[in-house]
């Protein structure tokens, strides 16, 4: 056997009793239970957190966008992520790409509001770039209601400013730490 388990098999540091004890959903699936903050962050058992999205959720397009804006609106990033994510992995195959786009700039604004500057631009660019890419593919620079190219500029202007430390307060380590709410996206409207 290899260096990367116990005699038991059990992998270096886990028992078999911390396994038994992960979080369950009601399928069975490993899911942490533990409350979490409004940019996603697990909070120790017992604090008060955020209420999750629903997983798995079908909306229409217009449900999805409206969601996740009101949740961009209200400073949760991670949550309007998940929403994009929903609507990435029950959409038509040729809209996943766009909304993978939108879940990656909505993720990448988590983490530059959690203060990891290189993730949370990289993501807003990786974002920004899908979306471009579905917009010019599918001849579309708009889509239920949204700017294409304003999210795909925010997304690019955001990660620059990241990069460049003007995304507000240092956070503890020093990162910038970007301002969830103001930095939100228009995703519609003005």
């Amino acid at each position: 056997m290899g260096g990367t388990g116990n005699e038991s098999g059990t992998p270096q540091g886990r028992t078999d009793r911390a396994a038994e004890a992960r979080d369950r959903d009601a399928e069975g699936r490993a899911r942490n239970a533990r409350p979490r903050d409004g940019l996603g962050r697990p909070l120790p058992y017992g604090s008060p957190g955020v209420e999750r999205q629903p997983e798995g959720l079908v909306r229409t397009p217009e449900e999805t966008v409206a969601e996740a804006q009101a949740l961009l609106d209200a400073g949760k990033p991670f949550h309007a992520h998940e929403v994009f994510e929903d609507a990435w992995k029950s959409g038509p195959d040729e809209e996943r790409a766009l909304w993978r786009g939108l879940a990656q700039c909505a993720v990448g604004l988590t983490h530059a509001a959690r203060g990891n500057v290189t993730g949370g631009a990289r993501l807003l660019r990786r974002g920004a770039g899908a979306v471009a890419e579905w917009a010019a593919a599918s001849g579309r620079p708009g889509a239920y209601g949204m700017d294409l190219g304003g999210v795909v500029a925010w997304a690019r202007e955001l990660a620059d400013a990241v990069e460049a430390g003007a995304g507000g307060a240092d956070g503890a380590d020093g990162a910038v730490v970007v301002d969830a709410r103001a930095r939100a996206p228009r995703l519609y409207g003005k």
